[in-house]
C-alpha cells in the first residue's frame, strides 16, 4: 500500500494527540494513614485492618466489597482525584504487580495506624510509617528509571501530585494513656510537636530531592471531635475535647509555616501546598445540618463506646450496629469520616481559597508549571 503524504499527516496528527492527552493525564502518589489507605495494610500484618464488610459497603469500583479502605466508600483522595478526571485510582504498592502503574496512575503508599514517628502505632503491630512509605516511592522510582530513563521519569515527576496526609495518629498516641509496659517519660507538648514537625520536614524535603514537584501536605483534622477522643478525653456534656484540638491548632500552624518556608527555599520549580482540612472539617462539625447530616457525633458503624469495633460477621446476630443511611452520618466508625464527609472535605480542598489551601488550591496546583 502506498504511504501518501495525508497518511503520514494524519498519522502525525493522532501522534500529537497523543502526546497532548498524555500531558493532561492525572498521576498522584499518595503517602498517609488509615484516612488514606486504599489496601496495603491487607498485605501486611497489623491489627489495624479494614478488610471485612461492612468497611467498601458504597464503594462502586468493588461492588460494595471491602478493598481496605477505612470507609463506607471512597477516601478523600479517590474523590479529587476524580474530580481531576482520573479514570482509576492509584493501587496500593503492596498489591502484586502494580509496577506498570506508577508511571501513569500513580502509586498509594499509605498504611493504616502509621504515623510521622517510626514508633506511632506500635501496638497494632504492622504498619508503614511515613519514612518507609517515601522509601517505598524511591523503590518505585528506580523501576521508573529502569524502565523511561532519567530525564522521562524526572518529566513525570515534576508533573505528579504527591500528597501527603498524615499526624493524626502521632496526635492520638500523644494524648491517650500510656500503657505501663510501653511507658516512656512523655515529652512536653512543645517538644513532641517540634519532634513531628522536624521528622516531616526531613520527608517533604526528600522527596523534592527524587523528584517532588507538586506537593499537597494536609494538615491534621479536629481529632477532639471524633467519637474515639471524645469518650477517651471524658468530654463534657459530649462536645469536643478543646484541650486536643489547640494542641492540634498548634500543631497544624508550625506544618504550615515549615510549608511557607520549603516555597521559599525551592520556588518557582516546586509548589507546596498547605491544606487546612482543620478549617473544612470543623464547619462540617458546626454546620453538619446545613449539610444534610443528621448526626455529628455517634458513628455509622460501630459502638460509641470502647472497643468501638465496625465489621459484620458471617452470623447477621453478631454484626456491629450500622445506621440505615451513611449518607446523613458525618462519622463512619469512631475514627474515620463517611464517603458523605469525605466529599464535602475533598471540594473544599480542590477549589477552596487561601483559608482552605495555601498558596493555590488543589486544582491550581494541578495546572501548576514552573
Amino acid at each position: 500500500m502506498e504511504f501518501s503524504r495525508s497518511h503520514f499527516i494524519t498519522i502525525m496528527l493522532v501522534v500529537s494527540a497523543m502526546n497532548f492527552l498524555s500531558c493532561l493525564c492525572l498521576t498522584t502518589f499518595v503517602f498517609g494513614d488509615s484516612l488514606v489507605d486504599v489496601g496495603n495494610n491487607d498485605y501486611i500484618f497489623t491489627l489495624s485492618r479494614a478488610d471485612s464488610p461492612p468497611y467498601g459497603i458504597d464503594f462502586k469500583p468493588s461492588g460494595g466489597q471491602p478493598t481496605g479502605r477505612f470507609t463506607n466508600g471512597r477516601t478523600i483522595s479517590d474523590i479529587i482525584d476524580e474530580y481531576l478526571g482520573a479514570k482509576s485510582f492509584p493501587p496500593p504498592f503492596l498489591a502484586p504487580n502494580t509496577e506498570v502503574d506508577t508511571m501513569y496512575r500513580g502509586i498509594n503508599y499509605a498504611s493504616g495506624a502509621s504515623g510521622i514517628l517510626d514508633e506511632t502505632g506500635l501496638l497494632f503491630l504492622g504498619r508503614i510509617p511515613l519514612r518507609e512509605q517515601v522509601k517505598n516511592f524511591e523503590e518505585s522510582r528506580r523501576y521508573m528509571v529502569k524502565v523511561k530513563g532519567e530525564n522521562e521519569t524526572m518529566e513525570v515527576l515534576k508533573n505528579a501530585i504527591f500528597s501527603l496526609t498524615v499526624g493524626s495518629n502521632d496526635i492520638i498516641n500523644y494524648i491517650q494513656p500510656s500503657i505501663p509496659i510501653f511507658q516512656t517519660n512523655k515529652a512536653s507538648p512543645s517538644d513532641y510537636l517540634d519532634h513531628m514537625i522536624s521528622n516531616i520536614t526531613i520527608q517533604l524535603k526528600r522527596l523534592h530531592g527524587v523528584g517532588a514537584r507538586k506537593v499537597v501536605v494536609v494538615g491534621v483534622g479536629p481529632l477532639g471531635c471524633i467519637p474515639f477522643v471524645r469518650t477517651l478525653q471524658f468530654a463534657p456534656n459530649d462536645e469536643c475535647s478543646e484541650e486536643v484540638n489547640q494542641l492540634i491548632e498548634a500543631y497544624n500552624f508550625r506544618l504550615s509555616e515549615v510549608v511557607d518556608q520549603l516555597n521559599q527555599e525551592f520556588n518557582p520549580k516546586t509548589m507546596f501546598v498547605y491544606a487546612n482540612s482543620y478549617a473544612v472539617f470543623m464547619q462540617i462539625i458546626d454546620n453538619y445540618q446545613q449539610y444534610g447530616f443528621v448526626d455529628a457525633k455517634q458513628p455509622c458503624c460501630g459502638g460509641y463506646f470502647p472497643p468501638f469495633v465496625c465489621y459484620k460477621g458471617q452470623n447477621q446476630n453478631r454484626s456491629s450496629s450500622l445506621c440505615d443511611d451513611r449518607s446523613k452520618y458525618v462519622f463512619w466508625d469512631a475514627y474515620h469520616p463517611t464517603e458523605a464527609a469525605n466529599i464535602i472535605i475533598a471540594k473544599e480542598l480542590l477549589d477552596g481559597d487561601e483559608t482552605i489551601s495555601s498558596p493555590i488550591n488543589i486544582r491550581q496546583l494541578y495546572a501548576y508549571r514552573s
